[in-house]
């Protein structure tokens, strides 16, 4: 392990000299100017009381300082970063490269402070999620510290001041998370459990989601997902919640015959949130394995697809809500649950709203789970897939209606042209089209699987939304991108350990087709959605960005007059006092929009060095706002944090002295 600090005393002297203006925002928002937890709070609002950054000053802005990622991997390795600062006492605090390196920044410049490392060897290298979006912050008085889950599994508590691991944590600052698993099959956890987002800090607790391997070529059995709490300042492990119940257990009886016994997963791989007054962490927990076949774990599948209320103290489980029952469409719940009060039909609710990949934010009282604007369940379509288990129902909620497009017809097809429409139904020919939640079919000679809206990717991912306290509304950036999903039997022929296949008894399969280079669906390819939550309805959409150069230039387009498409990607967010800030996402166009957030209309954009990756973030420095967003580097460039900021007026009589910043930093 390395900490490095070359900048200490200037870290010591400005946490003494830095002054920060009182924040005024309401309760649950960043308060101070700081960027405490991932998306500014513990309930995942995204949003920012800070208003020197308005329609009337936007247009002022120019980038402040940029922080490259250079010397922390290659680009193709940095390029997919998707790390999301906090700000503390003027500091910034990130992740850089795949091993997770935990940087120390200043607020003002981006001058590096300090570095922290974990060498995990071996462990690291068979880590099954290396992409990371940050680090999470706890302190007691005048114990500040930083708290990291590495790529191998470990959790690590480090000093705020120096980066150095605190003695007084686990052993020397570290807790060994696969000693802590209640492992329950002879599988080494090693390559099979890890971590891809910050762990959630409050009331003294850290709650630690575990990720595991994706995809539809995955074993059967696997490490079942123990959330655990860990006691923040000692890293003593408080409570585990099983998310596949064991024998005995509440919920079992939603898992017929044995397959509770070894199937696995059911993570959180994405973010979560706490609500520190009710004291009550939101788990929003992904699939079992594996993503598109389930015939070997009939039944519903709790707590799969859920949304769990656990008491942070305890782990007790104080609600749930199943969201969908025996997943087989790769509907895990990568958004983190945002917390927000609103007023319905004249009473307040103190609410939790869960979107979701396929295109549905459910809302529930986050005191008891109860629906607040009710749902219920539907007959869904049902599979005929040898040895498949499907649900008879699916749970929908009667308001708000979905944010992007759910099923698949021809009626949805593009349009551009008659002759583009008539390419578009033959390429579909041989697929099987249906609503939302038709199953997977097996791929034959006349059958190439089935079309999926939304699909794999679509709806809503990691990146999640935003929410405006003051006015009850919640922001989401979503894909309208179809799959296709076919099954191939699997001949399980036995293979040595480990096994370059999987024992599943399909394999997916299936390749979405496209019409001249352009979807196969009509636009938008991507959107951005405000809800009125108070109401349960959309206030406005429109679509993520222009129409890409892709399309614009494309040869069958040629003379037409065509609606803006939008990116095919999720557009990450920020809301602040009087507007909401989007990138397009990692898909889109490498453009930083400020949208005005009562109506959605464009108030101002400006070119990014590449698309974004990570989520933006801002904060308050000695009296200046900055907003701070993570990109792709341009012309195969590694990655970059890029600062905003209303430039400052030069003092009077000259410029003064300056210089360059330290460390990774390039100040503009």
């Amino acid at each position: 392990m390395h900490a490095r600090r070359p900048y200490l005393f200037l870290a010591l002297s400005l946490f003494v000299a830095m002054w920060v203006a009182p924040g005024t925002g309401q309760k649950g928002a960043a308060v101070n100017g700081d960027w405490r937890a991932y998306r500014g709070d513990p309930g995942s609002t995204a949003y920012s009381p800070l208003d020197q950054i308005n329609r009337d000053t936007v247009a002022k802005l120019q980038v402040a300082w940029r922080w490259k990622f250079d010397n922390f991997g290659t680009a193709a390795q940095t390029g997919t970063t998707q790390t999301t600062p906090l700000m503390v006492d003027g500091v910034l605090y990130f992740t850089a490269g795949q091993r997770r390196s935990v940087i120390a920044a200043d607020a003002g410049t981006g001058e590096t402070l300090w570095v922290w490392r974990l060498d995990e060897g071996a462990r690291f290298d068979a880590a099954p999620r290396k992409v990371h979006r940050g680090v999470a912050y706890w302190e007691s008085g005048d114990d500040k510290r930083i708290v990291v889950v590495t790529p191998g599994f470990q959790l690590v508590s480090l000093d705020a001041r120096t980066g150095r691991q605190v003695p007084a944590f686990g052993q020397n600052g570290t807790v060994d998370l696969f000693k802590q698993l209640d492992l329950d099959i002879k599988l080494d956890p090693q390559g099979r459990i890890g971590n891809s987002s910050p762990p959630v800090v409050a009331n003294d607790v850290i709650v630690v989601g575990p990720a595991f391997t994706p995809g539809g070529r995955v074993n059967v059995a696997n490490i079942k997902a123990d959330i655990m709490g860990f006691d923040a300042r000692t890293g003593k492990k408080l409570w585990t919640f099983h998310t596949i119940p064991r024998p005995g257990e509440p919920g079992i009886e939603t898992w017929l015959g044995d397959g509770a016994q070894y199937t696995g997963n059911a993570g959180i791989w994405g973010p979560f949130s706490a609500d520190p007054e009710l004291g009550i962490v939101y788990l929003s927990i992904e699939s079992p394995t594996n993503d598109v076949y389930g015939g070997h774990r009939p039944g519903n599948n709790l707590y799969a697809n859920s949304l769990v209320a656990l008491d942070i103290k305890t782990g007790r489980k104080l609600w749930h809500q199943q969201l969908v029952h025996h997943d087989i469409w790769d509907y895990d719940m990568p958004p983190a649950p945002i917390l927000i009060d609103v007023t319905v039909e004249g009473k307040p609710v103190k609410a939790v709203a869960q979107l979701t990949k396929q295109a549905i934010a459910y809302v529930f009282d986050r005191t008891n789970g109860r629906p607040v604007f009710g749902w219920e369940e539907r007959p869904v379509p049902q599979t005929d897939v040898p040895r498949e288990w499907t649900s008879k129902t699916q749970p929908f909620p009667l308001k708000p209606p979905p944010f992007d497009q759910h099923g698949i017809t021809e009626n949805d097809l593009i349009d551009f042209t008659p002759e583009l429409r008539a390419e578009a139904i033959k390429a579909l020919q041989g697929f099987k089209l249906g609503p939302i939640y038709t199953p997977p079919t097996v791929i034959t000679p006349t059958n190439k699987g089935t079309i999926h809206v939304p699909g794999l990717g679509g709806g809503a991912n990691w990146p999640g939304g935003a929410a405006d306290p003051e006015t009850g509304f919640v922001f989401v950036g979503s894909t309208t991108a179809p799959s296709a999903i076919g099954l191939n039997p699997n001949d399980r022929t036995p293979r040595p350990e480990p096994a370059p296949c999987c024992d599943t008894d399909y394999l997916m399969g299936g390749s979405l087709p496209t019409v001249r280079g352009l979807r196969i669906l009509k636009p938008p390819y991507g959107r951005i959605t405000a809800y009125d939550m108070n109401k349960g309805e959309i206030a406005w959409q429109i679509p993520n960005g222009d129409t890409p150069p892709a399309v614009k230039n494309n040869p069958a387009l040629k003379g037409i007059t065509i609606p803006k498409t939008g990116s095919a990607s999720n557009a990450g967010l920020l809301v602040t006092k009087t507007m909401l800030f989007a990138g397009e996402g990692p898909g889109g166009q490498a453009v930083l929009h400020a949208y005005d957030k009562a109506t959605g209309a464009e108030i101002w954009q400006t070119a990014l060095p590449g698309p974004q990756t990570s989520l933006p973030m801002t904060y308050l420095y000695r009296g200046r706002q900055y907003v701070v967003v993570g990109v792709r580097g341009p012309d195969g460039a590694g990655a970059q944090l890029v600062a905003f900021s209303i430039p400052a007026d030069p003092p009077a009589g000259g410029r003064g002295r300056g210089g360059n910043a330290g460390g990774n930093a390039e100040v503009q």
